[in-house]
């Protein structure tokens, strides 16, 4: 217990108290504390606290002075007269109150502690600082970007209309399964069997289980389950571990109720690498009869061998390529997501999960520019068929042919039937109620878009993806005072979001705020979305030169694949033929951007120009 008046912090029960009351602080942040009190003899420089908080994870430096802004406002501390952190520009940051080291006071019981935030009179104002606390996360593997946490009340997900429908006794959260072999190397298998299981989970009917990357943001954290709970809006939680020596296997799995912790059903599985598939079946059966829900037409009966291969060797590679394309864009990874897709595909050639894979990988090697848009658009088709082909109640070989027919093909009428086999196979994946959202979204159906989208954030509510995908609908919809808070909250579960700040500084320019706007706009991460959005803003502020500057820097560094941007910056401000040029080459490029051509606000001066319907037209678009 370190003591620095009138606060002790805990280390062991990992709390912050003044007194008897308890101040709260984000995991993150209290190891941000932590860290600089346990070292208060001296200066801790920013790379020291990255080093040693975050050792193998990239996390952006200015992610620490948001932690330090956190600490010091549940502290209560000035930064120009500090009492307990003093900043030292361009170093670091020292801790400088006097601390003591006391045995550690046991903590009120459960039930009769309050969460205060010093210097707060009264409820009134307390429950408007709630909204600035942290939900915490770690971005796991599969953004490989930044590790940081995020502000939000707490029960936030609990409350919200979205997520109240899943609070009933059918909604499940499956935790990744902790990797407990003695050299540490099977997190790719752990994953795995946590990922298949949700794939798995999703099939039954009224069973609503939390996508994949929310679940997964609890990944190496020892927190309590009633958090995860409201965090993640489910009554129930499923966690286990998987230890592997050799071709032997145990898994242990519990499913536990999470507002009180006890324990439905639990059981151990010593089983033989062999025998991997089967024991994914006794997990998964015996979590829904414990749920008391029956199967998707199964009637209890083992699950349909979606991932089953002869050969365990392709299921091990099968899973190492999905590990690989989990962590993020790069290309490393990538590349070896599709080695490993490869090996897999050798070693069983119909091993329809792995052509699904792999077809997935180089959809994503080709939207991002990595191998060729044409080729690698074709190979991914030809792979997702095979997968289907293979085995038709496989639903990611439907999602990785739709996503080849909407992004490339713009064949929405093939894509809309690939999504509504993936729906039939499983209606509780959060994925793919996504990807219908976005077909909607396309087609220019903005209502029944956002209705799908909030469907997928009530699944896989801590994906800041999701909820800046809700917030770009609203402000399509020019529904500005609802976008606002889905992007924050975009921002609260990842401050380096792309693409975040310059859609909040579209919405500013469209209040009539462009000052605002402007200063919303410089920070947002990406460089070309930074330079699109300038060359808006500066003209909204009748700052001809300097919007003339970022949209020649744009066109400059990014014509082949900002095409879109780039045309509507032109409409925006009012040169029509140098839109409709750029849009043309958009076309021709097959730029992401260009479905949205039905809903882009900044295009809206161009729908009455008989060019527009052409288009429309080319691209099969209703008109």
């Amino acid at each position: 217990m370190k003591v620095f008046q009138p606060f002790r912090l805990d280390t062991v029960n990992h709390c912050l108290w003044r007194a008897e009351e308890r101040v709260r602080l984000t995991p993150r942040a209290f190891d941000v504390l932590r860290y600089l009190v346990e070292h208060a003899e001296r200066l801790v420089t920013q790379d020291e606290i990255l080093e040693a908080l975050w050792p193998e994870t990239y996390v952006n430096a200015e992610v620490i002075k948001q932690y330090i802004r956190g600490i010091r406002k549940a502290l209560g501390d000035d930064p120009e007269k500090p009492s307990y952190i003093e900043t030292f520009s361009r170093r670091g940051y020292q801790f400088i109150a006097p601390v003591s080291d006391e045995s550690a006071t046991p903590p009120p019981e459960l039930g009769t502690q309050k969460d205060v935030v010093p210097g707060t009179a009264s409820s009134e104002e307390e429950k408007s600082s709630r909204t600035q606390y942290l939900l915490k996360f770690t971005i796991i593997p599969i953004l490989t970007v930044v590790a940081v946490a995020a502000t939000a009340d707490h029960f936030w997900f609990a409350r919200s209309r979205a997520t109240r429908s899943l609070l009933n006794a059918n909604s499940i959260a499956v935790l990744p399964f902790v990797d407990m072999s003695p050299a540490k190397d099977q997190e790719y298998f752990s994953d795995g069997l946590s990922e298949q299981l949700i794939h798995d989970l999703a099939k039954v009917p009224r069973l609503k289980v939390v996508g994949r990357s929310s679940a997964f943001q609890f990944k190496g954290e020892n927190v309590d389950l009633r958090e995860v709970g409201q965090k993640l809006g489910v009554a129930n939680v499923l966690e286990g571990s998987v230890r592997r020596e050799g071709k032997h296997l145990r898994i242990t799995a519990e499913l536990v109720k999470a507002d009180d912790g006890f324990q439905l059903w639990s059981q151990t599985y010593d089983r033989e690498i062999n025998d991997i598939f089967a024991v994914q079946d006794e997990i998964a059966r015996a979590a829904t009869d414990a749920l008391q829900v029956k199967l998707l037409g199964t009637n209890g009966q083992p699950i349909p061998p979606d991932l089953r291969s002869a050969n365990p060797e392709a299921y091990q590679a099968y899973l190492q390529a999905n590990y690989f394309l989990g962590r993020g864009h790069n290309k490393e990874d990538l590349s070896k997501a599709l080695a490993y897709a490869d090996q897999a595909i050798k070693l069983d050639k119909r091993y329809a999960p792995a052509w699904a894979l792999r077809a997935a990988v180089e959809n994503r090697m080709a939207g991002f520019s990595l191998t060729d848009l044409t080729e690698g658009s074709r190979k991914a088709r030809d792979d997702a068929g095979r997968a289907i082909e293979l085995d038709p109640t496989w639903a990611p070989g439907y999602l990785a042919l739709a996503g080849t027919q909407n992004d490339y093909d713009w064949d929405w009428n093939a894509a809309n039937a690939s999504l509504s086999k993936a729906t039939a196979l499983e209606p509780g994946s959060a994925e793919v109620i996504r990807l219908r959202s976005y077909l909607f979204r396309e087609l220019g159906d903005l209502d029944q878009a956002i209705k799908l989208y909030e469907q997928a954030i009530a699944l896989d509510p801590l994906r800041p993806d999701y909820h800046l995908g809700l917030g770009y609908l609203r402000y399509a919809a020019g529904q500005y005072d609802k976008a606002q808070p889905a992007l924050q909250k975009a921002l609260d579960l990842n401050p380096q979001a792309a693409l975040v700040h310059v859609t909040l500084g579209q919405i500013l320019i469209a209040k009539g705020k462009p000052e605002q706007a402007l200063a919303e706009i410089q920070k947002e991460p990406n460089e070309w979305a930074r330079l699109a959005g300038q060359g808006l803003v500066y003209h909204a502020l009748g700052r001809q030169q300097d919007s003339n500057a970022a949209l020649a820097e744009l066109v400059a560094k990014y014509s082949t694949d900002s095409a879109f941007q780039i045309a509507e910056g032109y409409a925006f401000r009012g040169q029509t033929d140098e839109s409709f040029d750029w849009l043309e080459r958009a076309f021709k490029q097959r730029d992401g951007g260009l479905p949205d051509i039905k809903i882009d606000p900044l295009l809206k001066t161009l729908r009455h120009d008989p060019r527009y319907n052409e288009l429309l037209k080319k691209m099969r678009l209703p008109r």
